[in-house]
Order: C-alpha cells, then structure tokens, then sequence
C-alpha cells in the first residue's frame, strides 16, 4: 500500500464535497474491488471516502408500485429483505449467489452498480427491470446507465444514493458461475412488467451488460421457456478467456435465459 487520506463522512453532501475538492479520490462502497487494485497499485487514490456512515443510504422500502433500495445497502440485507421476498423474490435471489458469506456481507449494491464490472450481477437486475438509478444530481435509466465495461453515465462528483425497482410479478435470474470467484460466466435476468418484457445478459458481452431483443420479442407472444427453445445469439461480441469461448457463451445465454425464464413463471 502507499498513503493516501482516509475521509468518513456522514452526509451526502459532505461526500460530494470531499469528492470535488480532491479529484484523484476514490469512493469506498465495500471494496472488495477497489481494495485489490490499489493493493496491485493498478489504482493509486489520493484519498478515499468511505461511504459507510453517510445518513440514509441504506435499507429496502416499499414505495408504491416500486422497491428503493439505498446504494450502502449491503448484499445479504438485500437477499433477506422481507419486503422484496414478499414484493419480489425475483430481485431478492441475486445477491444471493454473489461471491461467498464474506463478500455478500461487506459488499453493497451501490458500489456493484457504480462500478459495472461486465461479470456483476446486480447490472443484470437493474436492465432486466428497468431500473432507475437516483444520484445527488439526477435519476438515471438503467438502459441510459451501462455504458460499457466498467464504464456508466455518472460524472464526475455524482454519487449514487439509491435504486428504485418497479415491481413485477414475474421476474427470475440465473447464471452459470465460476465456481471459485462466484462471477457470472453469463447470467441472464428476464422480467414480464404488463405487456414490456425485458432480458438482461451479464458476463457475456465484450462490452459488459446487454438486452436481448430477439428474445424479448419472442416472450412477447408467450412468455414462458418454450418461446426461447431454438432461439440464440450471434458469437460476435462475447466474451473470450480461459474460461469460455464466445462460442460457448452465446449457447450458454440461450440455455441460462430458458432457465431465468422458468424461475420466473414458477
């Protein structure tokens, strides 16, 4: 490690204050991906502001025909939210299958959000419902929000404070894992709100999280997982590793996306 200022405020304003007075700072959310680059000095911040005591940015509501849930509010509160198990245990099954017992309970859906890593699955969540994202400045659509790897619409000394999610009835996610980090090899997130359906694919695209038009239409007519038997995506654009070939990832996301789907409808 090297120095750097360690900031706590307890405000989003005084947050947003330390971020524009020093520029090269970093916001902490949880850390479990900003930690390891900074420990590698891929990441050199001048100070960090760790978030975790700013005044009410944590917790799950129910505000009308949506879910706010605060940008602090850790993975395992997600996951055991009696509110979104009741409203949408869809939503309240993604956290669930992040990392393992020690991320899920430091790591929080804000910092997964704001830093968009293209195998996270809260992006997922957030295009597959059509999310709205609401910083100290604006809200955000989650279909203006992504706008590639590691790479959203926030600007600089913006900070995310909520995410609100419209409730659906039918809403299911799944994902094919890695089995030692728990990253999405590819994750598919498929939700039915009225007549718009929406598919969401994590851990696939070269650019991070996508939409699956050709899919959503073919749910339009029936939404169930019969409608994407035979259906699949082109190989341009996936992902290539030692993990998978962007061949294997395409007939993995019709195969994950059949099986969202049925989650959704059980």
């Amino acid at each position: 490690m090297y120095n750097f200022t360690f900031h706590r405020p307890t405000t989003v304003r005084q947050a947003a204050g330390l971020l524009s007075r020093n520029p090269d700072a970093k916001l902490l959310a949880g850390g479990h991906s900003l930690l390891p680059v900074m420990k590698l000095r891929l990441a050199q911040p001048s100070a960090l502001i760790d978030l975790s005591q700013v005044e009410g940015i944590v917790g799950v509501e129910l505000k009308g025909r949506s879910i706010s849930i605060g940008a602090m509010t850790r993975h395992a509160d997600v996951a055991n939210s009696p509110v979104l198990k009741e409203h949408m245990p869809g939503l309240a099954s993604v956290p669930g299958s992040i990392g393992d017992p020690q991320v899920r309970n430091r790591g929080t859906i804000g910092g997964s959000i704001a830093n968009n890593d293209p195998n996270a699955d809260y992006p997922a969540a957030c295009l597959g419902l059509g999310a709205t994202i609401i910083t100290n400045k604006r809200r955000i659509a989650a279909d203006d929000f992504f706008t590639g790897m590691f790479s959203t619409a926030l600007e600089e000394g913006e900070i995310i404070v909520r995410v609100s999610f419209p409730i659906v009835k039918k809403a299911g996610y799944e994902k094919f894992k890695h089995p030692a980090s728990g990253f999405a090899l590819v994750g598919v997130f498929a939700s039915k709100r009225g007549s718009e359906i929406r598919v969401a694919v994590t851990g696939a695209g070269s650019n991070g999280v996508f939409r699956v038009p050709t899919f959503e239409e073919a749910l339009k007519k029936r939404f169930s997982p019969k409608s994407l038997e035979g259906l699949t995506i082109p190989a341009a654009g996936m992902n290539a590793d030692i993990h998978a070939t962007p061949e294997y990832r395409a007939h993995l996301v019709g195969v994950i996306a059949r099986r969202a789907v049925a989650k959704a409808v059980a």
